[in-house]
């Protein structure tokens, strides 16, 4: 059981998550949270903590960012956009049971004041940003630290406020670089 209450943005993403693991949901509804939703939120982040687990896409980005701001000692969980892509669909309602709790597995807390660690230096040097590939390196090493997929800057953002280490980026970008030269080999 989780103990925390996981905030997702619709029904089926509850059917989702329950297949994954046990755990208490709240629905969004979307971006357009009634004030009695908020109060609900409130009152699960206040006695239990909450699980911010939005889809892979613009729209879940936006309700992370506002739910974010209201909620700053929330955790985010981060289902890759890969994992939760299917019949042309983008959601948690889309992912694996295995790829929801690899996402909660790697929770991460938002911080307010960001560590400066990681330039943008550090994506260029790593293909990260600048090159052809860098869009699915991104989304590789975002799966990988369990920050989600983002466009160069929101990942840059991302990096310095979720508590990524220079040793942890250091470590996923090594794996990044075994699983690259496992499939030239295949």
């Amino acid at each position: 059981m989780v103990k925390e209450v996981i905030v997702v943005e619709g029904k089926q993403d509850v059917i989702a998550v329950n297949r994954a693991v046990e755990a208490d949901c709240l629905i969004t509804g979307g971006f357009t949270l009634k004030p009695s939703m908020i109060e609900d939120i409130r009152r699960a982040y206040e006695k239990r903590g909450i699980i911010i687990l939005t889809d892979p896409d613009g729209a879940g980005e936006r309700i992370r960012k506002y739910l974010s701001e209201r909620f700053p000692n929330a955790k985010h969980a981060f289902v890759p956009k890969c994992d939760a892509t299917a019949n042309d669909d983008v959601g948690i309602e889309q992912a694996s049971p295995e790829a929801i709790k690899k996402a909660l597995d790697k929770v991460r807390y938002l911080e307010w004041t960001p560590t400066k660690i990681f330039t943008s230096q550090d994506l260029v040097l790593n293909g990260l940003s600048g090159s052809p590939s860098a869009s699915i390196r991104r989304a590789d090493l975002g799966a990988i630290l369990g920050i989600g997929f983002a466009n160069a800057k929101t990942f840059l953002n991302r990096l310095n406020h979720y508590g990524v280490t220079r040793m942890e980026f250091e470590q996923a970008i090594q794996i990044l670089k075994q699983n690259a030269e496992e499939n030239v080999t295949e």
